[in-house]
């Protein structure tokens, strides 16, 4: 990298890591809900199978229009979490504690209406704690173990009676035990499939808290970096502001303006201070002190043709082609963080490909972001890095302390909402693509 210094300081994600935590459980709430609709369905349909079975089949008097109210108000609850869900709010451990009690409250005045403890479909209560075991928190877990051993409970004193005789001597031939089977084969397959996406789910929230820890971490390391630099900035301001007044003095000094070469030199000595006043200031405005100086108003397209034409002029490469499609132009607000942001992937692909470098910038597809792809005819990204991509010091080049450009791409890319990828071309070379929202730029 060339500058690697200029971005040393990028400014962290506003939204902190515990609250982020709170939106990853929050989205595995609004999955897990999903899977207690979807089996609230299948409880309406087994239910009103297991009635007409019951009833026309086997011929047992059961009281109809009782039972099938209390279906009717499972599809009505069930509807109503449906809208629930649809809304895209978080969904807490208490809401998913209280789902489950309806379910088990319905279960238990279909099995009062229906012989009591003596129904071979009591044993469905598993099902529910089995859930319950796998989406609550312990407190909760024990709060739904203890509403449904006591509605088993009250069900050994409490239901209509059912002339359903509780015989193991005839096998299945038995419908008690038929109904026993079936209630198996159902707490069965039904604990298997649902468990099967819930762990899914946790799983997936898992992996975002990781990552979410892995984003903190990397923040922490960038605020360090940008704190360090800071600081040296600070001190180095005044002594390279001391040798410009004296260089200045120099210049201005009839016994050394006789000498040609010296004058020559100390002119070149003049830019050079003042190339490294202009690195410790973009380090600081970098690091968010005196930012609105830095920060100009521009629009897309000039702001992309002004970041190139620097480029082109400070930077030796054979060829470069740039492609510009963004289409109609739109206001916008430029900083230094910005236009050093796309100069680290330029560096970084000149260094793998000092022949050839290409930069197509166009928007989305939606029209909402701005999308920068720099291309290059390099040997490519090593799977490690591909795997790795944005993480500190993960580097090709084999420096001590490299790899941090395509580190702080990233995090800015992130801290505007945005993302950058990096893909290996078919046969050889690499591109990365930072996407930008328009909105986190815009005028």
């Amino acid at each position: 990298m060339r500058h690697p210094v200029e971005t040393a300081a990028v400014p962290v994600d506003a939204a902190s890591p515990a609250r982020k935590a709170r939106s990853a459980d929050a989205a595995a709430g609004l999955k897990n809900l999903l899977q207690l609709i979807h089996l609230r369905w299948f409880a309406v349909v087994g239910q009103v199978f297991t009635i007409e079975v019951a009833h026309y089949s086997l011929n047992l008097p059961l009281p109809l229009p009782q039972m099938l109210l209390v279906v009717a108000c499972l599809v009505a609850f069930n509807v109503a979490s449906w809208l629930r869900w649809r809304s895209g709010y978080g969904v807490s451990p208490v809401e998913l504690l209280l789902a489950l009690l309806v379910d088990v409250a319905a279960l238990t005045v279909q099995l009062y209406l229906s012989g009591g403890i003596g129904n071979p479909f009591v044993f469905l209560y598993l099902l529910q704690v089995t859930l319950g075991a796998a989406l609550l928190r312990r407190r909760y877990v024990w709060t739904l173990v203890l509403v449904t051993a006591l509605c088993m409970a009250l069900l050994t004193r409490f239901h209509l009676p059912l002339p359903l005789a509780i015989d193991f001597s005839h096998g299945l031939d038995s419908p008690y035990v038929l109904g026993l089977l079936v209630c198996f084969m159902l707490n069965a397959a039904l604990v298997t499939l649902f468990m099967q996406r819930i762990v899914g789910n946790l799983r997936q929230r898992d992996a975002r808290l990781a990552a979410i820890r892995q984003r903190a971490a990397e923040e922490e390391h960038v605020l360090r970096m940008g704190l360090l630099a800071s600081g040296a900035a600070h001190e180095l301001g005044t002594p390279l502001s001391t040798l410009a007044v004296i260089l200045g003095d120099w210049r201005r000094d009839p016994l050394l303006a006789r000498d040609a070469q010296l004058q020559q030199e100390v002119a070149e000595m003049q830019a050079q201070v003042q190339r490294c006043k202009a690195i410790v200031s973009g380090i600081l405005l970098s690091a968010g002190e005196a930012r609105g100086e830095a920060s100009a108003q521009t629009s897309v397209c000039q702001f992309l043709d002004a970041l190139v034409a620097e480029w082109r002029a400070t930077r030796a490469v054979t060829a470069f082609d740039y492609d510009n499609r963004f289409g109609d132009d739109q206001p916008m607000v430029a900083d230094t963080t910005l236009r050093q942001m796309v100069f680290n992937v330029l560096d970084n692909a000149r260094e793998a490909s000092p022949a050839w470098v290409g930069l197509c910038a166009e928007r989305t597809p939606g029209g909402q972001a701005l999308r920068i792809v720099v291309s290059d005819r390099g040997p490519g990204f090593a799977p490690a890095m591909l795997r790795q991509l944005g993480k500190p010091y993960q580097s090709s080049k084999g420096r001590a302390g490299g790899g941090l450009g395509l580190f702080l791409a990233m995090n800015v890319a992130r801290t505007l909402g945005g993302d950058m990828r990096a893909e290996n071309l078919p046969g050889s070379g690499a591109r990365v693509t930072i996407t930008l929202p328009l909105s986190a730029i815009a005028l």
